[in-house]
């Protein structure tokens, strides 16, 4: 038997079965960020759902982002995707409804952060960044415990022709929430990825279940925790997926970057 024929042959076919698993997702990756979309096309009215849930499951346990047609905020969770409705109502998503922008990891900690009782989301931010080893990756962040108050934010869904960002979320609901138990999740960008994504931190909640069996969430505006477990996961990797033809493709090439800023944030 010639072994060096054989070897030919069997290295590419290995490599081939290889990156099949991969593509397949029979490892998960932890701490690799898989973001579909940039925030600049959802500022811009990109708002049609370009990847499903079930797909984004595949890719994370942990997140945020929005859903088809801008129709109220999502809250990724222990693997657990939620909307968070206009009227403040939450529901686990459908694995088969799209997402035109969202942001999810399979969240490992690096670290710990001690966040002291009663700080407000400026002393949070303030302590999170202090932690970070440099401020030029990405970072996930999950706060778990208590919280003496919030104030979240939900959306409406819109229709076309799709608005800016902007305008959408000018019309956005307020909800101030006290004394609940949840979590946090959250995502820091470094400032340098322009229109990718937001720089600096970008934070969603999710409630446990309340007496009445119901659950509370949405965008973080303000927050004063109290006894929380911080967390922090540094992200060394990002994985970009561009949502194909449609709205995206029709959205105006920003010749400056919006840096994903809307009112209300």
């Amino acid at each position: 038997m010639n072994i060096e024929k054989s070897m030919r042959h069997a290295v590419p076919a290995a490599f081939l079965a290889l990156t099949l698993c991969f593509l397949a997702g029979c490892a998960t990756q932890k701490n690799v960020l898989f973001q579909v979309a940039t925030i600049d096309s959802l500022a811009a009215g990109a708002m049609d759902g370009g990847v499903d849930i079930r797909e984004l499951a595949r890719h994370g346990d942990t997140g945020l982002g929005t859903v088809d047609g801008l129709d109220g905020e999502m809250v990724v969770v222990d693997g657990v995707f939620y909307r968070v409705g206009y009227d403040g109502s939450v529901s686990v998503i459908d694995p088969a409804t799209r997402s035109p922008f969202a942001m999810v990891v399979f969240f490992r900690p690096d670290r710990e952060v001690a966040i002291p009782a009663g700080a407000d989301l400026a002393r949070v931010v303030e302590a999170l960044d202090a932690a970070l080893p440099t401020k030029n990756l990405f970072y996930a962040v999950r706060l778990t415990g208590t919280f003496d108050h919030l104030k979240v934010r939900s959306v409406p869904a819109q229709r076309r022709p799709y608005p800016p960002l902007a305008k959408a979320v000018a019309e956005q609901s307020v909800f101030e929430l006290q004394g609940v138990v949840g979590t946090v999740a959250g995502f820091r960008c470094p400032a340098n990825v322009g229109g990718l994504n937001v720089p600096g931190w970008h934070f969603h909640f999710m409630s446990e279940k309340d007496a009445s069996g119901r659950r509370s969430g949405g965008h973080v505006l303000a927050a004063r925790v109290g006894e929380v477990a911080a967390r922090v996961a540094d992200l060394r990797r990002v994985e970009l997926v561009l949502p194909a033809g449609g709205d995206f493709d029709a959205a105006p090439e920003a010749a400056k970057s919006t840096g994903g800023r809307v009112a209300g944030e």
